[in-house]
Order: C-alpha cells, then structure tokens, then sequence
C-alpha cells in the first residue's frame, strides 16, 4: 500500500485544484494520506478536508517555526482535538535549529506541551527535526511518547538508531532524488528497511524532476522507485514495506484506510 506519510493538502498552494491533486495521487496509486495540521488557526480546515477525502488521515499540531504566533488557548484546542478517535498522531511538532527566530529557547516549551499532550492521549507523534534531533531526542526520550515519525529525517546513523529504539520511523522524501543529497541517500539505503516510511512534505521539497516547482502527493510513487533502486529491491517490496511501516507506527491509520 503506498501511503504518503506526511503532505500539506490543506495548504493554501492547493486552493485552486486540490481535487486533481487528489485525483492525479491516485492515479499514481497512493492509497493514503496523513496531513499535519501546523497552526490551530487551521485545525477547523484540515477537519473538513479530511472528512470530505477518503484515505485522508489527519494529526494536529503547532508547528515549531509559527509558534511566535501560538498562545495558550491553542493548547487547549489542541488538547480537545486529541481526545477524538480519527486523529493518528500529534504533529507536525519539534524543533527547527535552522532558523534564527523563534529560538530553540522559545521553541522548546511548546514542544514539551505537545509532547505532554501526546503522552496523555497515548498518541505517536510526526516530528519536524531539522538541525536539531539530539535536543528532540532528549526531549522524547523525557516526555515517554508512544514513538512516531521523524519526518524528513537528516541526521546521522547513530541518531536514527536512538530514535528508533524510542519507536520511530524515518520519513524520506524528495530529497533522496537529488545525487548531491549523498548523506541522506546513504541513510536510505543504511538504515533497515523496517524503519522507513515514504512521504513529499507536498507543496514543500520538491524531487529533482520538479525542483522548483510545487510538489505533489502523487510523487510518492517515484519516490517509492528511487529508494528501490538505492537499495536494489523491487518497487513492490518497497511499496509493500513502508506501508506496512506506516500502518505500524501510526496504528489509527488503518481504520482511516479501511473506511476510504
């Protein structure tokens, strides 16, 4: 079952054709979505989008780069959100070390509430680690969540594997398709394949046969193909394995499917 983990379907970049984006995924064959919600100003959005789109899982969160905009009542709607039964993790939430503001002094508290939320609803979570996955490592490893998925990953082997003795998984994407991308095609083909979990953080990090232009749920397909060739496998094996991985780590996610 080919499962894009991670998109932004209800990103505004998709207002004025999402259903053909839709259609065109599924006419790459992939079965699922789970979409991140990254503010709570778009909570009520991303709800009636994944009512009205079979295969389409939802996950709320505050995303580390808008939480200067974040206040405590988003909290506490976040915290109603994850008492429903339809929604399969907490996310997109973390730490971006990249960026020079907010600091991760100012991001770090936030994602230990969410965190903290996620632990009391028993729900994984979809982490955004950019430049920053030993401070979210210590901060999981703290708060006891139920695993989840490190999206985009692009640490080391060595911090893969901390994370996934905490049960997660690791989102490739777009960024294994370019040749320079060395280290992080050498994680996709290093780290076991029971790891890993196929994603295209749509409209964001398009493939290199797009690069530039707005990505879509429906590249997963490629994607699928490009780690197969990394790793010398067939694309059904490929195809087979991470959404098995997907289903494992996110395990409200079939029921979403089931019904679709």
């Amino acid at each position: 079952m080919l499962i894009d983990t991670h998109c932004h379907l209800d990103a505004a970049e998709f207002a004025a054709d999402r259903a053909a984006v839709i259609d065109r995924a599924r006419a790459a064959g992939v079965a699922g979505f789970v979409v991140p919600g990254v503010t709570a100003a778009g909570f009520d959005g991303l709800d009636e989008l994944a009512d009205a789109t079979p295969g389409m899982a939802r996950a709320f969160g505050l995303h580390p780069l808008y939480i200067d905009c974040a206040r405590q009542a988003d909290l506490d709607l976040l915290a109603a959100r994850l008492e429903r039964e339809d929604v399969v993790a907490v996310g997109e939430i973390g730490l971006d070390g990249f960026v020079p503001t907010p600091t991760l002094e100012t991001q770090l508290p936030w994602f230990e509430a969410q965190l903290a939320l996620a632990r009391r609803a028993g729900l994984p979570v979809i982490l955004h680690v950019r430049r920053a996955v030993d401070a979210i490592t210590a901060a999981v490893r703290r708060a006891g969540v139920a695993g989840g998925i490190a999206h985009a990953f692009n640490g080391s082997e060595q911090q893969a594997r901390q994370l996934a003795a905490l049960g997660f998984k690791f989102g490739f994407g777009g960024t294994l398709t370019y040749p320079g991308s060395r280290r992080i095609r050498a994680l996709a083909q290093a780290l076991p394949l029971e790891w890993i979990v196929l994603e295209t953080d749509a409209p964001d990090i398009a493939p290199v046969w797009a690069r530039g232009q707005r990505n879509e749920p429906a590249t997963v397909a490629r994607i699928a193909q490009e780690l197969a060739e990394l790793r010398g496998l067939s694309v059904e094996a490929v195809i087979e394995a991470t959404g098995r991985n997907a289903l494992a780590v996110l395990p409200r996610l079939g029921a979403v499917l089931a019904a679709a």
